[in-house]
């Protein structure tokens, strides 16, 4: 659906007291989306249930941000993380995401609930957009997709290391630098 459409350039924003909620089964495909998530991402409840979540993946958004994302998530842990999102119509928003494992009474991982918040646009224009830049550059810079995913994986992994952080701990020093 949604990967055909043109890109406008055009951003949609959300109230500060809005959250976009979403849930997933562990294949990520869309079983839950509340009524912000669709009127933002102007699709219906019966065209997103079924959905791969990425039928919102914007082409600016890094492939190895996700690969964080489902790397984390694959170990019981929650993960937090700065999206752009494509609409329906090619228009894009911004969201702070919380990702984070639903289980059953065992302990089990059954799904995932992802809660977005309005981000802060300090932190997304002067550290994230420019970080997610340079990602995608180097994962453009190789003819085969799978090597370019792990040159930016490699990539986000060095800026990590050179900070001797987590990937959390980077998002939430962005937010104290801004």
């Amino acid at each position: 659906m949604a990967r055909d459409t043109h890109l406008t350039g055009i951003e949609r924003f959300f109230d500060p007291g809005e959250i976009i909620v979403s849930k997933t089964d562990l294949k990520g495909r869309i079983t839950y989306a509340n009524d912000v998530f669709q009127r933002i991402a102007g699709y219906g409840e019966a065209e997103l249930l079924g959905q791969p979540h990425s039928i919102i993946r914007h082409p600016d958004m890094p492939r190895c941000v996700f690969k964080l994302l489902w790397d984390t998530l694959e170990t019981g842990r929650e993960i937090f993380a700065y999206v752009v999102n494509r609409c329906r119509n090619g228009d894009h928003y911004w969201v702070y995401a919380n990702v984070t494992a639903s289980r059953d009474a065992n302990g089990a991982i059954i799904s995932y609930h992802s809660s977005r918040t309005v981000p802060d646009r300090r932190v997304v224009e002067g550290a994230i957009v420019p970080l997610y830049r340079q990602l995608l550059a180097e994962e453009k810079r190789h003819s085969n997709a799978r090597k370019g995913l792990a040159a930016s994986f490699d990539m986000m992994c060095a800026v990590l290391r050179e900070k001797n952080m987590q990937y959390d701990e980077f998002l939430f020093s962005l937010a104290r630098a801004a």
